[in-house]
């Protein structure tokens, strides 16, 4: 069995790889082959945490996996990433245990990727300003997304704690990004000059208030995926004629700002405009209107994992990158 680590996987694979094998998962799914059993979620109330279980195959890749990731949120005062995780994937052909790979950048990488293909298929080809509200450790590859697919002039960056939003624009800076951003404390002024927002924090109430949007934004969000986080208001997501997700099993279960206003009749589950990879294979359109505010919600589901996984597989092996381990 081949070990990767992070650093393996971040040298060999890149935010446009996961791009393109986050499309060809959305093709199989459309075309029903694509097993994806619900995922467990174990919580952890006195630590604000949870661990979460997620398996999933491939009928036409021939390739299965399960994703082991926890998230405890408390464990920077620890020195600990919030995040962490393993993929192990395994040959459906003769069920060969091929790879375990280490999991928190790849749920990085593929988040990123899907809200990079929703902002392709629903922003405005000519948007300029990236506002960024939260920017922990899944902010970075959204910001990468964003930018892979739009020619973005100006980002906004929005965090509670100031300081920390600084660092995270030094981050981009220091990995290439030569694009001017700024730090805001004021949330509404952030949000009302962005033509896309990403939003990637794990809060329980709105972050930002939805009557700020003008008119022919772009949302993705990302960061709340359990029923009782609600990053984004009913505002926003009342304001938004296409609402799009990426696993609509998956956000009737666990996005929370969509439940509640479900919950609240101010919205339906009926209003979804559909699932990510119809954009992709062409059943429904994306933006058709330049004033039109647009939403992406994305709680995961474990076959993105797969389609990253296999992507690394495949590359690490033909650039004999890993370790080979008995088990």
């Amino acid at each position: 069995m081949l070990v990767i680590n992070e650093k393996e996987i971040m040298h060999t694979y890149k935010m446009q790889d996961a791009i393109r094998d986050v499309k060809d998962v959305l093709k199989a799914k459309a075309a029903n082959k694509i097993t994806n059993p619900h995922r467990t979620v174990i919580e952890f109330p006195q630590h604000e945490a949870s661990a979460l279980y997620m398996p999933s195959a491939d009928l036409v890749g021939e390739v299965t996996a399960v994703k082991v990731v926890t998230i405890f949120p408390n464990n920077p005062l620890q020195g600990k990433p919030t995040t962490q995780g393993v993929v192990l994937l395994s040959d459906a052909k003769n069920g060969e245990h091929l790879a375990m790979l280490n999991a928190s950048y790849l749920t990085r990488l593929r988040t990123g990727a899907l809200s990079g293909i929703a902002t392709d298929y629903l922003s405005k080809k000519d948007s300029k300003v990236l506002t960024v509200i939260g920017t922990g450790a899944m902010a970075f590859e959204q910001v990468l997304a964003v930018l892979a697919v739009r020619s973005i002039e100006r980002i906004i960056l929005v965090n509670r704690t100031s300081s920390k939003a600084e660092r995270f624009g030094q981050k981009l800076a220091d990995f290439g990004v030569n694009i001017p951003y700024e730090v805001f404390v004021d949330v509404s002024a952030a949000v009302s000059q962005a033509d896309i927002v990403c939003c990637a924090t794990r809060s329980n109430e709105p972050v930002f208030n939805g009557n700020d949007l003008k008119p022919g934004t772009h949302i993705n969000g990302v960061g709340s995926y359990l029923p009782h986080m609600l990053e984004m208001d009913v505002a926003t997501i009342t304001k938004s004629s296409k609402i799009v997700v990426d696993d609509i099993a998956g956000v009737k279960d666990e996005a929370g700002e969509l439940m509640y206003a479900d919950k609240i009749g101010k919205w339906s589950f009926e209003e979804v405009h559909g699932e990510i990879g119809k954009l992709v294979t062409g059943e429904l359109n994306g933006r058709e209107q330049e004033q039109e505010i647009t939403l992406f919600k994305s709680v995961g589901a474990a076959y993105y994992d797969l389609a990253v996984a296999k992507g690394v597989y495949v590359k690490a092996k033909a650039q004999k990158i890993g370790t080979e381990i008995d088990v």
